[in-house]
């Protein structure tokens, strides 16, 4: 059995509201069953872990002025925001680390097309960026996600290693 953390408690242990007839938030068991697939708490703080890694890494890889090494800094940022989590969560939570990243990817890629867009000329890169946003943001969330899953399976993996008995 996998020690508990204070992100996997969402509901494990109550059982005062699961059959709560006078209207309460489990009214219909809802979170009961998805309790098991989706933790809210551990998404929040996977969300928070990862912009935090995607800001610092980008900031740190920035620091040297060489073209690209700032995108690379934010995605090692990312993956050890990740990797954290996986060392942090109990349970398989793939999905709140892969939505997280995603979302932090997502969001550094569009802020950074929009920085570009008010360093050049104004009109041409709005209409670029009008013409081209989503497909930035998409391959934005799609490397997010695939980073963030790969830091989340090392840092499982190394928990799992950390808290196996030797036999």
């Amino acid at each position: 059995m996998e020690p508990s953390t204070p992100f996997d408690r969402d509901s494990a242990g109550d059982s005062s509201g699961s059959s709560d007839s006078s209207g309460g938030r489990s009214r219909f068991g809802l979170r009961r069953r998805l309790n098991g697939l989706f933790s809210f708490r551990t998404f929040l703080f996977a969300l928070v872990l990862s912009t935090v890694g995607v800001v610092a890494g980008g900031f740190l890889a920035g620091v040297v002025p060489i073209p690209f090494l700032g995108l690379l800094g934010r995605f090692v940022g990312l993956f050890v925001a990740a990797f954290v989590v996986g060392l942090v969560a109990a349970g398989r939570r793939y999905l709140e680390t892969g939505l997280a990243g995603a979302a932090a990817a997502a969001l550094s890629f569009l802020l950074t097309a929009l920085g570009a867009v008010f360093t050049a000329w104004f009109p041409a890169t709005t209409d670029l960026l009008s013409q081209h946003g989503p497909t930035i943001a998409g391959i934005g969330a799609g490397s997010g996600l695939l980073v963030a899953l790969l830091g989340y399976y090392f840092g499982r993996d190394l928990r799992s290693g950390l808290t196996r008995e030797i036999e």
